[in-house]
């Protein structure tokens, strides 16, 4: 079993701002908006970077047609400049170093047509490397005003392994366009990292080159380290429960991996499935009695379900032949699917999404390797990754606006994510 994890061991090194639009927009009108730069005596190079990401970042709000043209203008200027004043909107912004060293940013939304002031705002951060969250409270701030649906996602973490070595890799903490990266394990095999809490404060990650492969949990403040369960042949933490107090478990201390239930506060170990096979990647479901799972089954990797504490288990899909790779988001799911003709051909994986409740059933990409599915805390969006024509992006999906966004990585691909 340590062969076969090996085998699904990807690297990645990324590094990359724009995201670039996958599904074209809706026929109905967006609308429109223009950016200024009125930042003053600040570093050229990072003004114009904030612009880059901010750009990106209100085209996958999807609430506006976004003009992404770099321009100047003075902050309190009397009104915005000419081209823009053809746009609904003109977004301003300025940025600034204050006494104490910190980075800030002041914005204003503006009515093109009068120059009026309809929001007014500014954002503080102490590490000028972390501008790039700078922007996404910027994004979210505007999204909020605007009345659209919440994006709270965007000002969350993504834990991402990525592979440096034969045996090596690291664990880094990013935003969701990557732009930011911070490594916080490396030496060693360090695998599928989990966030811990809905605060992300804290997370799992396996480490498999040891005696006996562990699970560890880490406090992103402290980077201390706590040792939780060991197993020989593989050990995963596949998914959290909302309260943090239980953990879904892939262990194979007998060589045949099967799901388990570990409760934190009691230490509990239950076993969940318990199959000649592979039961992999457990995921819990609605209220979180019940989870769903990859097993073979019925000879390839399926999706199938069962509640907590029963025998019975009941198929989920019944398309494709080589379905892997779930999230779930209450009674929702998303996995990935080979379509190629032939297991040895060129292979499309895409990923679909289904409801526990119906035959409700959407594929959600078309073309490539599409992988590593994530939802956002809301539910609403999906983050993944696409691997295609030589080039590996990490991808966004919203799902009630039918958009997807890619954001290039430069080199490498990735051996497992989370937000």
């Amino acid at each position: 079993m340590y062969k076969i994890v090996l085998t699904l061991l990807l690297s990645i090194n990324i590094f990359a701002a724009d995201a670039t639009i996958e599904v074209i927009k809706k026929a109905d009108r967006l609308p429109s908006i223009s950016i200024e730069d009125a930042s003053i005596d600040y570093k050229e190079t990072l003004s114009k970077k904030f612009f880059k990401v901010l750009a990106g970042d209100l085209n996958v709000l999807s609430v506006f047609n976004v003009y992404d043209k770099y321009s100047n203008n003075a902050f309190d200027a009397s009104a915005v400049l000419a081209d823009n004043s053809k746009r609904d909107y003109v977004l301003r912004y300025r940025l600034r170093e204050d006494n104490n060293g910190n980075l800030n940013c002041d914005y204003k939304l503006l009515s093109a047509i009068d120059s009026k002031v309809l929001r007014a705002k500014s954002f503080r951060i102490k590490k000028e490397s972390l501008y790039v969250f700078l922007v996404h409270n910027l994004a979210t701030d505007i999204n909020e005003f605007i009345g659209a649906e919440p994006v709270d996602w965007m000002k969350s973490y993504v834990l991402i392994a990525r592979l440096t070595g034969p045996n090596e890799s690291e664990i880094v903490i990013s935003d969701y366009t990557l732009t930011y990266q911070h490594v916080i394990v490396k030496g060693g095999l360090n695998v599928f990292p989990h966030w811990a809490d809905k605060e992300q404060s804290s997370f799992y990650y396996s480490v498999l080159d040891a005696s006996v492969p562990t699970l560890y949990k880490m406090d992103r403040h402290t980077g201390e380290s706590e040792k939780i369960l060991q197993s020989d042949g593989m050990i995963v933490c596949s998914d959290v429960s909302r309260d943090g107090k239980r953990l879904l478990v892939t262990m194979a201390p007998k060589g045949q991996p099967d799901i388990y239930l570990y409760e934190r506060d009691s230490r509990k170990l239950q076993k969940l499935t318990d199959y000649s096979g592979i039961d992999v990647g457990a995921q819990f479901l609605n209220d979180e009695s019940e989870i769903a799972f990859v097993s073979n089954r019925l000879g390839y990797p399926n999706i199938f379900s069962k509640k907590i504490g029963s025998s019975g288990v009941q198929q989920m899909v019944y398309y494709g032949k080589s379905n892997v790779a779930l999230a779930a988001h209450n009674n929702y799911i998303v996995y990935k699917s080979r379509e190629s003709a032939h297991e040895f051909s060129h292979n499309t994986f895409n990923l679909h999404l289904i409801s526990t409740r119906s035959d409700f059933i959407r594929r959600l990409t078309a073309t490539g390797i599409n992988e590593f599915p994530r939802f956002s805390a809301e539910g609403d969006t999906i983050l993944f990754v696409k691997n295609y024509k030589a080039e590996s992006s990490v991808g966004i999906i919203r799902l009630k606006q039918n958009k997807s966004f890619l954001f290039p990585l430069k080199i490498g691909k990735i051996q497992s994510i989370d937000w």
